[in-house]
């Protein structure tokens, strides 16, 4: 059976990019329709914990942040890009707050960490739930608009047709779904969960993130950049069995903690960018200076017991719950950690209004390449989806009406 709607425009995806385009589409007046892989709560996104970074400090600016990213990704990003994602970084925590989101404070202000590659303490947080709380916030508005969710229902075609676009997606019960929509912002994650299992390696990532709606759009003929560019997160959990894959906040490493060998000797700037901090963790294990686990993984150990016990219980109470419910005390002993893949760096080419190369066509988020070069620092995932989220839901929904 077959089954038709229209909207002026169609989000894929619910992640926080799909979620932010979604609500800000349909403020700008838009009828909007979202279609995601699994239910409304799968994505990346709410698996997010280190933080959202945003210039608030006192000694710190948005061309300061602009400044990080632009070293971080080894003069490979969208100098462009980047002035967008630092300059409305401030505007987008504002935003989320209007919708629910409710930063950790300190001393009435935000209380701020210092992040790999950064060079200033901008770091805001929910605890160690960030992308959690950002999330809910996000899907309880666009739950509460006139806005239309389609959960199960993964695209499977897209093609211009006339002024507009015609998506085909398939509901899980074999039924077809076709959509007529005037614009259609893709927002549906990278493929790193897809590329690890085909590696035979860890992945911190949703079973969904297996980068089918890339291709589609690449196949109709958008640019791509920086593909090939995969992130490995330097803190994968490498024991207990029940922590492996888990990405540890890099917070920890924020509030104190350390990387060490075999030895109990420190390798590397804890602070230093995400593929520095990753491939030092590298070349020490092949080096013979890392630990195994007892399952005879590969790993080194993150002094975890450096980090102040009041730190740790406002910033970190998700990670030490999930280790003490595994035996483990990180503020006891160091834990296991070894690089797991973690993050699509590259991806379509946009625009500042995050549109593709394909008129009509948008995207924001992780589907999308550019804004961190070939190399992310840590905080600037959510930031980029809520940033370019409401510019591509914007930019749909006024190209829809024209």
């Amino acid at each position: 059976m077959s089954e038709r709607l229209s909207f002026d425009v169609l989000v894929v995806g619910s992640g926080a990019s799909g979620l932010a385009a979604a609500v800000s589409a349909e403020r700008a007046g838009a009828r909007v329709g979202v279609v995601t892989k699994g239910a409304l709560q799968s994505c990346n996104s709410a698996k997010a914990q280190g933080g959202i970074q945003a210039a608030f400090g006192d000694d710190d600016s948005p061309e300061h942040h602009a400044e990080d990213v632009w070293q971080s990704s080894h003069d490979t990003a969208d100098r462009a890009l980047v002035e967008v994602l630092t300059t409305e970084a401030p505007t987008a925590i504002h935003w989320l707050e209007e919708h629910g989101v409710e930063f950790t404070r300190d001393n009435g202000g935000y209380r701020l960490a210092r992040c790999g590659g950064a060079t200033r303490k901008r770091l805001l947080q929910v605890g160690d739930r960030t992308g959690h709380a950002i999330t809910t916030a996000l899907r309880e508005t666009f739950q509460a608009s006139s806005g239309e969710a389609l959960p199960n229902s993964p695209l499977v075609s897209l093609e211009q047709s006339g002024n507009g676009w015609v998506a085909t997606c398939l509901r899980k019960n074999g039924d077809e779904l076709v959509i007529d929509a005037g614009t259609v912002v893709l927002a549906a994650g990278g493929r790193c969960y897809r590329e690890a299992e085909e590696r035979g390696e860890l992945s911190t990532n949703h079973p969904g993130a297996t980068g089918e709606v890339t291709r589609i759009a690449l196949d109709l003929g958008a640019e791509s950049r920086d593909l090939d560019a995969l992130q490995y997160h330097p803190n994968g959990g490498a024991w207990p069995p029940t922590m492996q894959g888990y990405s540890i906040p890099e917070t920890t490493r924020a509030y104190g903690a350390t990387l060490l060998n075999s030895a109990g000797e420190e390798f590397t700037d804890p602070l230093g960018p995400r593929d520095e901090v990753s491939r030092a963790i590298f070349d020490e294990v092949n080096s013979g200076h890392g630990v195994e686990t007892p399952d005879g993984r590969p790993a080194v150990l993150l002094d975890t017991t450096r980090i102040p016990k009041e730190d740790a219980e406002i910033s970190l109470p998700y990670m030490l719950r999930r280790y003490r419910s595994a035996g483990i005390d990180p503020l006891r002993e160091p834990i296991l950690t070894y690089p797991v893949l973690h993050y699509q760096n590259g991806g379509l080419v946009i625009d500042e209004r995050a549109e593709t190369t394909l008129e009509g066509l948008f995207a924001c988020g992780e589907i999308a390449g550019g804004t961190h070069g070939r190399n992310r620092m840590m905080g600037n995932s959510l930031l980029e989806c809520t940033v370019f989220g409401r510019r591509a839901g914007a930019a749909a929904a006024e190209r829809a009406a024209a």
